[in-house]
């Protein structure tokens, strides 16, 4: 799943602590989401986008693979 949380938290000038400290989660957690190796939980997944204000399908789009499987 590709997702635009690197683009939108270095856009705002934010290091990867301090958006961890934002959501709540950890540094790891925020580095694995960025490089895509690991998929958010749906709560979380909404947490980031409204940090960022924007939705979740603008935030996170989904891989074709997988999709109808």
């Amino acid at each position: 799943m590709r997702n635009r949380v690197r683009a939108e938290r270095t856009q705002q000038g934010l290091s990867q602590a301090e958006l961890a400290t934002a959501l709540g989660v950890s540094r790891q957690t925020v580095i694995s989401i960025e490089n895509g190796r690991y998929l958010p939980s749906l709560p979380l997944a909404f947490r980031i986008a409204r940090f960022f204000n924007l939705t979740v399908d603008n935030m996170f789009d989904p891989d074709d693979e997988g999709v109808g499987q």
